[in-house]
Order: C-alpha cells, then structure tokens, then sequence
C-alpha cells in the first residue's frame, strides 16, 4: 500500500501508516516543513518522505512525540542525509544518544512478537538521537507559522511532547491520546497521565483537530472523555493501593479491559510505592 498524506486543516496533513495506525503529521509553511514522527524503520520512513515530497519540496525539520520504536527510528532516513533539525523532549534525545542499542533490542522483542514482519528492518535501523532538546517548551517558525512543541508532564511515557499549531487548530498529542485502542501503559505514569491530558486541552477550542498517536483524528470531547477515563483509573489505583487491593483486582474494576488495566494498575502501584 503506498503510503499518502491527507489534508486535516489549512497545510496540515496527516499519513496513517496502516500497519500499527501510526499518524505522522506534516506541517508546511513558506518554504518549510515539519514532520512529527518518523514511523519504525528505515523502509518504511523512506515511504514516508516520498509522500511527503508529494505534498512540499521544502526543507523539513523533525519532531520526536517520544521515543517508542513507532515515532522515532525513522529519524536518521528523514534528517541525516542532509542533516536537519531532530526535536524531541530531553529525556528522548538522552534516551536515543546513550541507550540506541537497548531501544533497538526492546523494540526488536516486541514487533518479533506482535508485526514479525518488521523485525528484520528495526534489527538493521540505525538511530538518530534528537539535535535539539526540549525541556518544557519551545516554539518553532516553520515557515512563517508558529508551531508549539510542549511537555504536558509525565503521561504515556516521561518525555511525551504535543505539537500545537494554533494558525490552522491541530494539536498533535502523540500517544497521549488513542483513538481505535486503549492508551498504552508498558511506560506509563498512569497517576499523572490525566494531568497531562488536562494540559493539552488547555490548547484546544470546540473546533481544534486532534491528531493521536494512533486511529483517526477526533476532536476535543474525544479527548475530555479519555481524560475521564484516565481520572477514573487513576482514583481506583489510589483506592486500591491505600486498601492493600491486589493490582489485578484493580483492573477487574478500570475503565480499559485486560491485559491493558493491568499494566496500568502495576505502573500506579509503582509510583505509589517509595
């Protein structure tokens, strides 16, 4: 399947890679670009900024949302050869500079498990750390548009960054927000994932385009219904840890079915746990 941007807002187009549903959003400015993720491995990021080419000829800078496999080891293929311009939260650019080969052999156990058909291109992906850290937040001019790039918080992982681009309504939550499945808990810090949520609608009016990691783009009550999950979840972890309740009997009782609750509810357990 070739793979091809859809236009969501004013020159703001979305590609759904339809393996995993991963989005990658494209913003086009005068005379710039920036592509948020850059999908699993080199193949495929090269189908990636063929598309992309479909859409601008601009030169295009790079936005890690975090750093699971899915969002980032493109990098190296879309901002190496030149070098452009790789943005992420600090945790990220420390994560893929320090720790690339431990990144590659988690991802590399998981897609060997779940999409067998991806292993052989991230064993042989080379990774691309982040050039520029974010700490809190920056703004980008990405050809004459102002692009947000903000840490909500500690979310889906410790180093999540929404991309907000207020001239055309988007927000792009990365995996703060799930459309189509449930969040994904493995790195999670589900006490604080609803803060984090509640940050990113702070960016959002009735009319904003949400883009998520994963699934469809919905608006903000999509969003101000998963945040009322995830306040749910979080009140249930803190009832259940205070109570000596087992995790397991926790997730009986969340939100998300199993195994997902159950993931959560051990993460929550962790962060309660000195």
């Amino acid at each position: 399947m070739t793979l091809r941007f859809v236009e969501v807002a004013d020159r703001v187009h979305v590609l759904r890679e339809p393996l995993l549903d991963v989005n990658v959003t494209l913003v086009v400015g005068d005379g710039a670009a920036l592509l948020v993720d850059t999908l699993s491995t080199a193949g495929q990021a090269a189908e990636l900024a063929a598309a992309a080419r479909v859409v601008t000829a601009a030169p295009w800078s790079v936005v890690n949302t975090h750093h699971h496999f899915d969002h980032c080891f493109g990098n190296a293929t879309l901002a190496a050869d030149p070098p452009r311009p790789v943005y992420a939260h600090e945790r990220v650019a420390a994560a893929l500079r320090d720790h690339p080969d431990r990144l590659r052999r988690e991802a590399y156990a998981e897609v060997s498990a779940e999409w067998p058909v991806l292993a052989p291109g991230v064993a042989g992906t080379e990774l691309l750390a982040p050039t520029h850290p974010v700490r809190g937040e920056t703004v980008l001019d990405v050809g004459g548009r102002p692009v947000l790039l903000r840490h909500p918080g500690l979310g889906h992982t410790d180093g999540d960054l929404v991309v907000h681009v207020p001239d055309a309504d988007v927000l792009v939550a990365g995996d703060l927000v799930e459309q189509g499945a449930p969040p994904a808990f493995e790195d999670s810090y589900p006490l604080r994932w609803p803060d984090a949520v509640a940050d990113l609608l702070r960016l959002t009016t009735p009319a904003t385009v949400v883009v998520p990691g994963h699934g469809t783009p919905v608006d903000a009550e999509f969003v101000r219904a998963q945040h009322r999950q995830l306040v749910d979840l979080a009140a249930l972890i803190r009832a259940g840890h205070r109570d000596g309740t087992p995790p397991e009997d926790v997730a009986a009782h969340a939100p998300f079915a199993a195994p997902t609750a159950r993931t959560a509810a051990r993460r929550g357990y962790r962060e309660l746990t000195p």
